[in-house]
């Protein structure tokens, strides 16, 4: 437990770092255009030189980022549950999965979490966190294909996940890698084809006249246009590579809390329910014998399967075809099965 508390430490501070660098490198950029806010800004300050330009950044920086990181775990809590089709349900309509989960709650002293089922019938589960709570996701096909013991096993461990925090973590860190291997798309997501369209025109009219305060050249003028393209192309370039720069360690530290994460839940799951078998027979039913290949171009957690029970998500198609498993992201089944027959022994042993 101390090495996932280490390593999640380590990941938040890593993700509010770079989560600070990101909202800097887009005031820097975007300066050319914000530099009438900023003039006024100043002048309506009591103090100025350098002291006026640091309460600017802190003006600027402060809020963006707890919006930021806001918009983030809100973000990729609602696209998550959209990508595989999961709703919240009540105790009227799945009253035994909520005294399931009720029960296992209370037991390891946790605020009950939203219960949500996708519908999918590939068995698996995963556990989202953000600033207002969790959600645990059960699949349909999880439903129907354990039981007893074995489900309560597997509920228990994405209980630990929310236990663990390590839910909430894992939220935050799946958004910068999805959104720069082009899985989100925030403005398409909530904005509509013409209203996306019309937005963008009118968000590049307002960089053309704000660029009047940077450009020399006369306002309208064919110099002044190509001016404005050149600072808007390298704008958008140079965005666009830092922030795969700034999703590379994000990854690294990201794929490695998420394989300690999986083991830290098995082992409290297993003491949490004193039945380390439950959750080997659950982990051999839905996974098998599988020897579908480890391998995976993208990126090791991003999006659905790195937060899920098993790595290959809730997409039927995804789980047979090997090219789009991210197994990475999760240790070999067999691993966790060693370790939970380790705590097994312990349990048996005391301590």
């Amino acid at each position: 437990m101390r090495t996932l508390t280490r390593r999640m430490l380590w990941t938040l501070l890593l993700l509010l770092a770079v989560d600070i660098a990101v909202v800097a490198t887009a005031a820097v950029l975007l300066t050319p255009w914000l530099s009438p806010v900023r003039d006024a800004v100043a002048a309506s300050l009591p103090f100025g030189g350098a002291s006026a330009r640091i309460a600017w950044w802190v003006a600027v920086l402060t809020p963006a980022l707890v919006a930021f990181v806001w918009a983030q775990l809100r973000y990729t809590s609602a696209q998550t549950m959209a990508e595989v089709d999961a709703r919240i349900v009540g105790p009227d309509e799945y009253p035994d999965l909520h005294e399931r989960v009720q029960r296992l709650a209370q037991l390891a002293d946790l605020t009950p979490p939203r219960i949500a089922v996708a519908d999918a019938d590939v068995p698996n589960s995963f556990a989202i966190g953000t600033l207002g709570g969790a959600t645990v996701v059960v699949s349909e096909g999880l439903l129907s294909t354990l039981d007893g013991d074995e489900l309560d096993a597997v509920l228990a461990h994405e209980l630990m996940h929310v236990a663990n925090r390590d839910a909430t973590v894992m939220t935050l860190a799946s958004f910068l890698p999805s959104l720069t291997n082009g899985e989100y798309d925030p403005i398409a997501d909530l904005l509509p084809g013409g209203s996306r369209h019309a937005l963008g025109l009118v968000a590049l009219g307002l960089a053309y006249v704000f660029s009047a305060r940077v450009l020399e050249a006369p306002f309208g003028s064919l110099s002044f246009t190509l001016g404005f393209l050149f600072l808007f192309a390298v704008t958008v370039l140079f965005g666009g590579v830092a922030l795969g720069v700034f999703t590379a360690p994000v990854v690294v530290l990201g794929r490695s809390l998420s394989r300690a994460r999986e083991f830290a839940a098995d082992r409290s799951a297993a003491q949490l329910t004193g039945d380390p078998a439950a959750l080997v027979g659950a982990l051999k039913t839905l996974d098998g014998d599988d020897d579908r290949p480890g391998t995976d171009k993208r990126f090791a957690y991003a999006g659905v399967r790195g937060l899920c029970f098993l790595p290959h998500g809730f997409d039927t198609a995804a789980s047979s075809d090997s090219s789009s498993i991210e197994t990475r992201s999760h240790p070999p089944t067999a691993e966790r099965i060693e370790r939970l027959q380790s705590v097994a022994r312990s349990l048996e042993t005391g301590p």
